[in-house]
């Protein structure tokens, strides 16, 4: 079943104290772009985060966000950055005296700077967090894809009815042509003798030409090629690995067995239904931009 490249997945996991959320956004892209925002103390796990998705998203821009959240008495993971906050204080000092104000510095001024806190850095917790993290990850790509498959869903039924839709044409179109080539081939042979009525015809030169000309009206080749694609087209949404970029193949040499058709044929219904028949791959193709 094909999957759409637009979509949402949410996960979460919980091990020892460490609950980590993960939120997965995705939009079409004709390649795999991955972009993460990682708490700090997983941000060295970037490119095994990317590595992940690489084996479930073949292409789409993909957007990651994790945040942890951890269980404790205060011990949040977080300790005071000594250095940085004796640098504040000296420094709202100066700016005090230069001001030539008179109240002094409070705690309450220092917990402005968020730098004076960091995360501490301890040997187990990166290992634990990453395991939970993968649980969270797993979890949250598990809902995009059920999402993408239910998107695609619904795009494969459309896409079927469209092909049906062509399919019909192409027997509207081959049934006008069967009616064309006769018809035009008596009109031009009524023409040639009108022009050349007093000299001698050479039937053989002319029903050679006729035949010639005929052959070049009939778009029988072109139509059995278009309904092959068709086929191909119907299987490829059964595939189970992603698709796009064949059908975004098949579309187009389906527009070129098209055009083909409307070049060959004068006949004013067949133009119309060349016409339609681009108007439903322009379609198509549309919503191609948005399959894996």
């Amino acid at each position: 079943m094909i999957a759409s490249m637009t979509g949402f997945g949410r996960g979460e996991a919980n091990r020892g104290g460490i609950t980590i959320s993960v939120e997965l956004r995705t939009v079409n892209s004709r390649f795999l772009e991955v972009t993460t925002r990682l708490p700090r103390s997983l941000s060295l796990r970037e490119n095994d985060v990317k590595e992940l998705i690489r084996r479930r998203i073949s292409r789409g821009k993909v957007n990651v966000i994790a945040n942890v959240e951890r269980e404790g008495n205060g011990s949040a993971g977080l300790e005071i950055n000594s250095s940085a906050a004796k640098s504040y204080y000296k420094l709202l000092n100066q700016l005090r005296k230069t001001l030539k104000l008179k109240e002094t510095v409070k705690l309450e001024h220092m917990l402005q700077f968020s730098e004076i806190f960091e995360q501490k850095e301890t040997g187990g917790t990166d290992e634990e967090e990453w395991r939970v993290l993968q649980d969270s990850l797993e979890a949250a790509l598990s809902a995009l894809a059920e999402m993408r498959r239910a998107e695609g869903g619904e795009l494969e039924r459309d896409f079927r009815l469209r092909i049906a839709l062509l399919d019909e044409r192409l027997v509207q179109i081959e049934r006008l042509s069967a009616e064309q080539v006769p018809a035009e081939r008596a009109r031009l042979r009524e023409r040639v003798t009108q022009i050349i009525e007093k000299t001698p015809i050479d039937e053989g030169r002319l029903e050679l030409e006729l035949a010639l000309l005929a052959d070049r009206l009939d778009v029988t080749e072109e139509c059995v090629r278009f309904r092959s694609h068709n086929k191909f087209f119907l299987e490829a949404l059964a595939l189970p690995d992603p698709a796009g970029r064949k059908l975004n193949f098949l579309i187009q040499e389906m527009n070129r067995e098209a055009n083909t058709i409307g070049s060959k044929s004068s006949a004013t219904e067949i133009a119309h239904l060349v016409v339609g028949m681009k108007e439903e791959l322009e379609k198509i193709r549309e919503q191609l931009q948005n399959i894996e």
